[in-house]
């Protein structure tokens, strides 16, 4: 069967009354909203259960490490359905009846998911990069009299962030290509509005190739951007970019 390329298909008008590269652009907008959230909870989040899996109380450690086993190891795809269906189930009947009746419904249920999903992993960077610290650096905290808090604020999270920018690097490019996992529940995204297109006009491979190579557009600018806060940050005596630390005083 031969195949009639058209190019310009994303200059033609959707049903929706705008071309299709605009309905491209408002999938972006709602592909960059929900990663930039999500990467917002996660990293906030993946900070505090990631500092007390390296604390010396047995029980909040292990607390920690049980909620990185749990959002970690359930897939992605599994938990925006749990979110998504199951949650408001479970809720009161009021707050549930609430929840459904959002009308962002699917991009809160999305960023929440993706948030929780990320967090475990930013959290297991966040407590591999306070480990690899020198033992002087906590030692020193508590000999200039710091707090335990203190120490963690002042001394290892700032050093310990350095030293893990790269492999954040890593999470916060994957949370942009995990967005696409929100078109399951609803959520019209780059991916969903990619897929819209190539339903209405047949036109597979570019729709595909448009939004490949806006996907790689926002890939590289995030890259480039890491790689420049990476430089911004580096600390002499540790090696950044993924190699082994060289230790530090």
């Amino acid at each position: 069967m031969h195949y009639n390329w058209n190019w310009g298909i994303f200059w033609e008008q959707s049903p929706d009354g705008i071309s299709y590269i605009d309905t491209l652009l408002i999938g972006l907008e709602w592909t960059l909203a929900t990663a930039l959230l999500a990467w917002i909870m996660a990293l906030a989040l993946g900070t505090v259960v990631g500092t007390i899996r390296t604390t010396q109380k047995p029980w909040a450690v292990r607390i920690a490490n049980g909620y990185v086993e749990v959002f970690r190891n359930i897939p992605l795809l599994v938990q925006m359905f749990l979110w998504y269906f199951v949650m408001p189930e479970l809720l009161p009947t009021a707050a549930g009846d609430w929840l459904k009746s959002l009308p962002n419904a699917s991009f809160v249920t999305a960023f929440l998911a993706l948030g929780f999903f990320t967090s475990s992993r930013v959290a297991v960077q966040v407590s591999t990069g306070i480990n690899a610290l020198p033992r002087g650096q906590r030692m020193a905290g508590a000999a200039l009299g710091l707090t335990p808090v203190q120490t963690y604020r002042y001394v290892l999270l700032p050093m310990a962030f350095r030293i893990i920018i790269p492999s954040l690097t890593n999470e916060f490019a994957a949370i942009i290509k995990n967005s696409s996992v929100a078109l399951t529940i609803g959520l019209v995204e780059l991916t969903a509005a990619t897929y819209s297109m190539r339903e209405f006009t047949f036109q597979t491979f570019e729709a595909l190739t448009g939004a490949t190579i806006i996907y790689i557009i926002i890939s590289v600018i995030a890259l480039l951007l890491a790689r420049v806060l990476e430089k911004m940050t580096a600390v002499p005596g540790y090696i950044t970019g993924g190699s082994a630390s060289t230790g530090g005083h």
